[in-house]
């Protein structure tokens, strides 16, 4: 049996903080089946979220496979050990499927001579100008491009190579998916960097299928993309056209395709990557998971009563947590403090008003981002809230999951999938 199994050309990472949600999730998919839309789920929760919520991988492998069941969903679908490394890869390694292998902490850190010298062997041929079809310019190659990017990106790829090799002897004969993440450098990759991050991962025999590059501007947690769309839309493209290339040059797996982390929310962004997916025929993976808890506590807040107490109540210790919530996400999350509301005058909202400055509707006046970048990286709070928690939104599943199903079809399937198979 292969090692490598091999995901569909659309997949969704999907799952939420507490284990509840995936039936919804699944019925958002069950209508893009019905739109003509084949996408996998892949249920992602990294080991961050489990330490913060004391949850284990194991979990989350039950929840998916009880969602599975529940939903009647009998096409593939996967669990993922989201942003994994040496050190931690082996608490996936049993109930994980899917492997996003995160290697951003080694970038810019030295790789050994012996590997430099036969890393540069492995790409000699491509000094001077390489010609990728789809790009209006060459690649130009000189040896200093060569000497800057190992300098810069070869340790990561022979770490993710090392854990790729881990990983496949902690799953013996089980087959699994690899991605590439180096999505939390500092900076994005250049054309030419990504090329020859995909040579290196060709060079380590990893049969990647999934890969994160690092885009411009800012893929902040639960809220619109910020920067150029129009910028990010030429570096998706040019992605996708070195991704092509670099499959047929190295023999990297066909089905070899991006995938964009943080991508809930990211509103602004979706007519072009739907536009040029459909053009180029390209596949996409695209990670969602986090707007579910935001959807949970959206449905909480609908319902009144209690349900509003806990909205509110969250919102409050959230407030006067903010520093130790905010720590963990410090590079994915920027509130303006001064535009959150206080805890005394949130007190006093209806329903309607709670879920006005916390569902992501830029049209309404009363939707507040910083606010909801709170709530976001707030569910510890719900976490340490525990059965009271957990019992209200089951109390209140009917709403919840009905604001969970809408959210992830109708503003994140239908503009990015079903509305680009006009193209």
């Amino acid at each position: 049996m292969t090692t490598q199994s091999v995901i569909g050309k659309y997949s969704i990472g999907i799952g939420d903080r507490f284990g509840h949600q995936g039936v919804a999730q699944l019925q958002a998919l069950v209508l893009a089946l019905q739109a003509g839309v084949d996408l996998t789920p892949v249920w992602n929760k990294s080991n961050r979220e489990h330490s913060i919520i004391g949850t284990t991988p194991e979990d989350t492998r039950r929840a998916a496979e009880a969602a599975v069941q529940e939903a009647g969903w009998n096409l593939p679908y996967y669990v993922d050990a989201d942003h994994i490394g040496l050190k931690n890869v082996h608490l996936f390694a049993q109930s994980s499927d899917f492997f996003t292998v995160d290697v951003a902490d080694f970038i810019g850190k030295p790789a050994a001579a012996s590997d430099v010298a036969s890393y540069i062997d492995f790409v000699k041929k491509f000094r001077g100008r390489v010609t990728v079809p789809g790009l209006p310019e060459p690649l130009a190659v000189g040896d200093h491009d060569l000497e800057d990017f190992t300098r810069r990106y070869l340790l990561p790829i022979k770490e993710a190579g090392k854990i790729y090799r881990h990983i496949r002897s902690l799953k013996g004969d089980l087959p699994f998916v690899t991605e590439i993440s180096i999505d939390e450098s500092s900076d994005p990759q250049s054309q030419q960097e990504l090329f020859f991050i995909l040579a290196g991962i060709a060079q380590e025999g990893i049969p990647v299928q999934t890969i994160a590059p690092k885009f411009s501007g800012q893929f902040l947690k639960g809220i619109d993309y910020v920067g150029s769309p129009e910028l990010f839309a030429r570096e998706f493209e040019s992605d996708l056209h070195i991704i092509r290339f670099a499959v047929q040059e190295f023999r990297l797996p066909s089905t070899l395709k991006i995938s964009v982390h943080s991508g809930s929310d990211k509103f602004s962004l979706y007519p072009a990557i739907s536009r040029i997916i459909h053009q180029l025929q390209a596949g996409l993976h695209l990670k969602t998971a986090g707007t579910t808890w935001l959807e949970e506590l959206i449905g909480l807040a609908e319902s009144g009563g209690e349900g509003l107490e806990i909205a509110r109540t969250v919102y409050r210790r959230s407030f006067e947590r903010i520093d130790e919530l905010c720590k963990p996400y410090e590079s994915v999350v920027s509130i303006d403090r001064a535009r959150l509301p206080e805890p005394g005058k949130v007190y006093s909202w209806t329903s309607g008003e709670f879920v006005a400055a916390l569902k992501h509707d830029e049209s309404n006046p009363a939707y507040n981002l910083h606010l909801r970048q709170l709530l976001h990286v707030g569910f510890k709070v719900a976490a340490e809230m525990g059965e009271e928690y957990v019992h209200t939104l089951d109390r209140h599943k009917d709403v919840v999951g009905r604001n969970v199903t809408e959210n992830l079809w109708k503003r994140h399937l239908v503009p990015l999938f079903v509305e680009g198979q006009k193209v």
